[in-house]
C-alpha cells in the first residue's frame, strides 16, 4: 500500500483565499513577511478553521479514499504556528479518528518530515511538489481550474482513485 499525504491549506480548506482577503482587508501586503507574521499570530485559528470552507466536499472524498484501502493516508500540513497546528489537528479528528496528521513549520520542507521515495503527495502549490519529486516521490497537483503545471492534476480528492500511479 502506497503512502499518500494530502496538503491541507488549498486543498482541503481554503484558508489561503481566506487568509489573502483578510490580509487585504487590513490593508497588509501579502509579501510583506514581518507584517503577515505578525498578522498571523493574532488569528483565533480554531475560529478560522471552522468557519473556513471546504474545498469540492474534500472531508467526504477523504473519506471514500480511507474505505478504498488503496493508500496509507496522512495529513502533511505547513503551519505558522503551534495554535494554527492544534486546530488543524482538533478539526481532522472531529471527523477521522485514525489518520496521521503531520505538522511541518514553514521553513522545513515537507520532504523532510517523511519518507517520500514512492510516495504520492496532493498539494496545490507546485513547488512543494517540485521538491517532492526531487526527492523520489509521486506529486500529485490539487487545482480546482485543473491547471496541472506539469504534474498529474486533480480537482476533487477521490479523483486519486481513479488515477493509474
Amino acid at each position: 500500500m502506497k503512502d499518500l499525504y494530502i496538503d491541507f491549506d488549498g486543498v482541503i480548506l481554503d484558508t489561503i483565499k481566506t487568509i489573502y482577503s483578510m490580509l487585504e482587508k487590513e490593508n497588509i501586503d501579502s509579501k510583506n513577511f514581518e507584517q503577515t507574521s505578525i498578522f498571523l499570530s493574532t488569528i483565533n485559528w480554531d475560529e478560522f478553521i471552522d468557519d473556513t470552507p471546504q474545498i469540492n466536499n474534500s472531508l467526504d472524498c477523504i473519506d471514500k479514499i480511507l474505505k478504498s484501502n488503496k493508500y496509507n493516508v496522512s495529513i502533511l500540513t505547513h503551519i505558522n504556528s503551534l495554535d494554527e497546528a492544534i486546530a488543524k489537528v482538533n478539526f481532522i479528528r472531529k471527523r477521522f479518528n485514525d489518520i496521521t496528521i503531520i505538522p511541518v513549520p514553514k521553513k522545513i520542507s515537507k520532504t523532510k518530515m517523511v519518507h517520500t521515495k514512492g510516495a504520492i503527495l496532493i498539494d496545490d502549490y507546485s513547488g512543494n511538489l517540485r521538491e517532492w519529486e526531487k526527492e523520489g516521490g509521486i506529486g500529485i497537483r490539487f487545482s480546482t481550474k485543473l491547471n496541472g503545471k506539469g504534474f498529474k492534476v486533480i480537482d476533487q480528492l477521490d479523483k486519486v482513485l481513479d488515477l493509474d500511479i
